[in-house]
């Protein structure tokens, strides 16, 4: 498959919960999504993309489903969009998509699922983002631009606390690491609360590193001694490879601070190209933890990345 393809059909549904439908055209609108349809909206799943070629081979299996049936806005023709990273961009006429998030979690089985027994949209299809608006329309040339080397490393923050979560605390960590990060020039793309349940932890971090392909997850509490703090044994079952050398680098620096730091369990890994780090919980230990962290930390996610292959720098 190469740079360019085109759109087979456009759809759209004007009500959550129902299938959308084939339509003429459809009007972009940044930052937004498709004008009129259900699901349009300041997030990061503003428009839904499906390759016509996974269509055809779902029908092959004997299934008659319509363009919209698996809730995609737009059907192209000529990219495996499973094959393209996050940050691969789309020119349609005068508009630009950016690719946000690789298939879905399927929380509620959709229509179709129940009538044949499976649904391609969660592992096949995509969701993007509209940079710049338009009007779409079957027959249209879709050039793809490939994503650039050079953007800012995405991250992503993770509170756990029962009684934030619950509406009694107020959390000051999560946002706390959201306002340095970005302060140092990283996109932040999302920022989450949570209770102390490791299995939730662990959704939200596969979710995080394969769907939306994350460059760097930092979660918050959870790293102590209490019956309910899991957080690092959440990370390090979802981790490919353990990074030991950056929980113990914050160890020994926070000992410089406290004693109490050699009582945290806090660790560090990598799944896939997305590196997660656990940090204490009182905004005052993350403040400390990242401005400790932050000129390293830029190094090492180049090495892990493959943008810099030179790792003994003197």
């Amino acid at each position: 498959m190469g740079k360019t393809g085109k759109v087979t059909a456009v759809c759209i549904s004007e009500k959550k919960g129902t299938q959308k439908k084939e339509v003429p055209s459809v009007t972009l609108v940044p930052e937004w999504g498709i004008e009129n349809d259900a699901h349009a909206g300041r997030w990061h799943r503003q428009v839904s993309l499906l390759a016509l070629e996974k269509i055809e081979a779902f029908r092959e299996k004997g299934a008659d489903v319509d363009f919209g049936a698996f809730g995609e806005n737009i059907i192209t023709e000529g990219f495996d969009f499973r094959t393209l990273p996050v940050g691969t961009r789309f020119r349609i006429g005068d508009a630009l998509l950016e690719l946000s998030q690789i298939g879905k979690e399927c929380h509620t089985h959709c229509a179709i699922y129940h009538q044949v027994g499976d649904c391609i949209m969660p592992r096949e299809g995509v969701f993007t983002i509209v940079l710049e608006g338009g009007t779409v329309r079957a027959g249209d040339r879709i050039e793809m631009i490939e994503a650039d080397p050079d953007r800012p490393f995405t991250a992503a923050w993770i509170t756990l606390s029962d009684k934030g979560a619950a509406g009694e605390r107020e959390d000051r960590s999560g946002p706390l690491i959201g306002e340095i990060l970005t302060e140092a020039g990283y996109n932040v793309v999302e920022g989450i609360l949570i209770p102390d349940e490791p299995e939730v932890l662990m959704r939200h971090l596969i979710r995080l590193a394969d769907q939306r392909q994350v460059n760097v997850i930092f979660t918050t509490g959870g790293t102590g001694f209490s019956q309910r703090d899991r957080t690092p044994e959440a990370t390090a079952e979802v981790c490919d490879r353990m990074t030991p050398g950056i929980s113990e680098a914050i160890r020994a620096y926070s000992m410089t601070k406290t004693p109490t730091a050699m009582l945290s369990r806090a660790a560090a890994g990598m799944r896939k190209e997305t590196l997660i780090i656990n940090l204490p919980g009182s905004p005052k230990a993350v403040r400390e933890c990242l401005e400790f962290l932050i000129h390293p930390l830029g190094h090492g996610l180049e090495i892990m990345l493959g943008r810099d292959g030179e790792c003994a720098r003197p």
